[in-house]
């Protein structure tokens, strides 16, 4: 069984930075992605930022040039560098970790940004 940890999450100011990290720990064998999806009250699930396990990058169209997914693989842990925050961003952020047998979620965590 996998169990994510996240943390980082907070109230910042239109403007600011936030950093994300999840780490991953359990019974981990071949991870192939690991993710960071948000969810903003009373809409669905999106996903923002993905890595693979060739270090392959991919993000949301909205977050572009703003965010930053990194991964420490001895760690097993993912990073998103949050840049240029928005009040748009407001969400509850999620990590998810693909590998052999395994698709598993953290719990979430909650971010903010003011106007």
């Amino acid at each position: 069984q996998v169990q994510l940890v996240e943390s980082g999450g907070g109230l910042v100011q239109a403007g600011g930075s936030l950093k994300l990290s999840c780490a991953a720990s359990g019974s981990i064998f071949s991870i192939n992605r690991m993710a960071w999806y948000r969810q903003a009250p009373g809409k669905q699930r999106e996903l923002v930022a993905t890595i693979n396990s060739a270090g392959s990058t991919t993000y949301a169209d909205a977050v572009k040039g703003r965010f930053t997914i990194t991964r420490d693989t001895m760690k097993n842990t993912v990073y998103l560098q949050m840049n240029s925050l928005r009040p748009e961003d407001t969400a509850v952020y999620y990590c998810n970790v693909r590998a052999y047998g395994t698709n598993a979620w953290g719990q979430g965590t909650q971010v903010t940004v003011s106007s």
